[in-house]
Parts: C-alpha cells; sequence; structure tokens
C-alpha cells in the first residue's frame, strides 16, 4: 500500500515535470511558436516542422503518463460515490493528450478544417467538460478538507470559463497563455489528488477498552 502512495506521486511529479519540460522544448523547436497565442496542440500541427517528433515524443508520452499515475492511484484513492465518477472522468486527460497526437490539427487550430481537425474539435470538446465534471466531483471526496472541496469546485468553473474564453476570436491573441493556466489548474488537481487523497481506508479505531474486562476474583489465600 505505501509503495504504491509512493509510485503514484513520483508519477504525478513526473508527469508535471514531462509536461513543463516538454511544452518549453516543443515551443523553442517549433519556428515562430508563441506560448501565449498558439494553443499547445498546434506543437504538432499537421504539416508544421516537427510535428510527428512532437506528438510521437511528446503528447503520447505525456498521456501514458498520466494514465499511469491514475491506474496506479486508482485503489489507493479512496474515493466513493460521486468522487469516484470524477476520479474516472480524469482518463478523459491522458484520452485528450494521445488523442493529439492520432488527431493533430491543422496549423491554426481553426473551428473549421480537414476531418482531423473535426475530430480534433470534438475530442477538446468532450474531454474539456469532462474534465470539469470531474473537478466538481472529486470535490465529495471524503478524506477532503473544506479547503480542497472549494479549491476543486472553484478549479471546475475556472477550467470550463478558460476553455470557453479561450475559443472566442476576441481572445485569440492570448488563447495559449489562457490554455496554459487551464493546464496548471490541471495539473494543481493531479498533485492534490497525489497528497491529499491517497491513503489507507478510514477505519473506526476500535481497541479493545481493557478496563471494560471483569478483574478474575483471586482467591482467599
Amino acid at each position: 500500500m505505501e509503495n504504491r502512495i509512493k509510485l503514484a506521486r513520483v508519477l504525478a511529479v513526473g508527469s508535471v515535470g514531462y509536461a513543463i519540460a516538454f511544452y518549453m522544448a516543443g515551443g523553442a523547436l517549433k519556428p515562430g511558436y508563441s506560448h501565449t497565442a498558439n494553443f499547445i496542440s498546434e506543437l504538432n500541427a499537421t504539416g508544421t516542422p516537427w510535428a510527428q517528433e512532437l506528438g510521437l515524443f511528446g503528447f503520447v508520452p505525456l498521456g501514458l503518463l498520466l494514465a499511469a499515475f491514475l491506474w496506479v492511484a486508482y485503489p489507493v484513492g479512496r474515493a466513493a460515490g460521486a468522487s469516484r465518477s470524477g476520479f474516472l472522468l480524469l482518463w478523459s486527460q491522458p484520452l485528450a493528450y494521445i488523442g493529439v497526437a492520432a488527431a493533430p490539427c491543422d496549423p491554426g487550430c481553426p473551428a473549421d478544417g480537414s476531418s482531423l481537425q473535426q475530430v480534433h474539435n470534438l475530442l477538446g470538446l468532450v474531454t474539456y467538460f469532462a474534465a470539469a465534471a470531474g473537478f466538481f466531483l472529486l470535490s465529495f471526496h471524503p478524506r477532503l478538507a473544506i479547503g480542497g472541496r472549494w479549491f476543486l469546485r472553484t478549479a471546475a468553473i475556472a477550467w470550463l470559463g478558460l476553455f470557453i474564453v479561450m475559443l472566442a476570436p476576441e481572445f485569440s491573441p492570448v488563447r495559449g497563455l489562457l490554455q496554459r493556466v487551464a493546464e496548471a489548474i490541471l495539473w494543481s488537481c493531479v498533485l492534490l489528488v497525489a497528497w491529499r487523497m491517497l491513503g489507507r481506508p478510514d477505519h473506526a479505531s476500535a481497541a479493545p477498552n481493557n478496563s471494560s474486562k471483569p478483574t478474575p476474583l483471586r482467591g482467599a489465600a
């Protein structure tokens, strides 16, 4: 049990670290790429330099790392009821990363475009809404304190709001920045799961009360 918790936390930190390294390296490799104006998925936009390499060695390993974290964490996640559904909805995110590699966007990631672009748009729509629902449902986790509950509920609202705003044409100059704020929310929630939800199931302390046992009578000498 303890080793599984430690492994889950290592995978959580590894996922965050890999995401940061991948985004920075990918942005440096990509000619003319802007972390402020470009979506993250534009790192492997079809027909652009380094597209296949960044998809295969960037998005796929990132999705697999996050999937490994969720797989290791689930048995010790202590989720129940609504929070169990929230935990399962987090699987939308490794699906999104691997899906970006399988269905890359067109250059500029337009609302309309090729058939792959349409699959890409549908994938983004489904996985963003699934994650928002996941954050909210996770807030009902039995182990969370009130601060953790409100953090996850705020994260759900902010995540969905950022998704809607970043698609608005008037925010296109900063849509990449908005998406990176959303990414920070995602990884903050992953770390919260790793450090606030994992552990042994709670048990009522039912140690026997020795004082309640009858004291054997000693015979008179």
